[in-house]
């Protein structure tokens, strides 16, 4: 590859980095071109972007974006794809998918929420994390709960204060 095609693809990388919040690095050496163009389509209904990469661009390309992703680099081994999506956990859930049909996506690495996983013991992890939309549904329901109970209480109080005056105006 040229010089000049080198510094093209790391300018594209770059821009592919930053268009996406979240990626991962994943090890597609054992699987076939049958079994990659697979996974490409199901990338592609989830709306994750797969790239097949070569590791010294991307490190090259990593190093450019501004971010420091040096835990990363140990990652860049053997024959490396990237999934980039803007939900944090939707990648883990497509490879844990995939390598549950007999596939073998392996993970390598990933970045997303702004932090680091390394290793492929990090996929059920991943699979938890929860997006900024679902922590502030959270926080809103947590919030709510409160609420609805004083709520509640008001209402069946008039009920019980209610049922205690009837009680009290049918004794002698």
């Amino acid at each position: 590859m040229k010089k000049e095609d080198k510094v093209k693809k790391i300018a594209e990388l770059g821009e592919i980095i930053k268009e996406y919040a979240h990626f991962y690095l994943v090890d597609v050496t054992a699987m076939d071109a049958a079994a990659t163009s697979a996974m490409r389509a199901k990338c592609f209904k989830q709306e994750i972007k797969m790239v097949v990469v070569k590791n010294t661009l991307l490190e090259r390309a990593l190093k450019e974006s501004g971010i420091d992703f040096e835990p990363l680099f140990p990652c860049l081994k053997g024959t490396t794809a990237m999934l980039l999506c803007n939900t944090a956990n939707a990648p883990a859930k497509l490879i844990k998918d995939v390598a549950g049909k007999g596939e073998i996506p392996a993970l390598k690495g990933a970045y997303a929420e702004e932090s680091f996983y390394v290793g492929a013991d990090q996929l059920e992890t991943l699979i938890h994390i929860k997006s900024k939309n679902e922590l502030i549904a959270e926080v809103v329901a947590l919030l709510q709960s409160p609420i609805k109970n004083v709520v509640s209480a008001l209402q069946s109080g008039g009920n019980t204060i209610h049922g205690v005056l009837k009680t009290l105006g049918e004794r002698e």
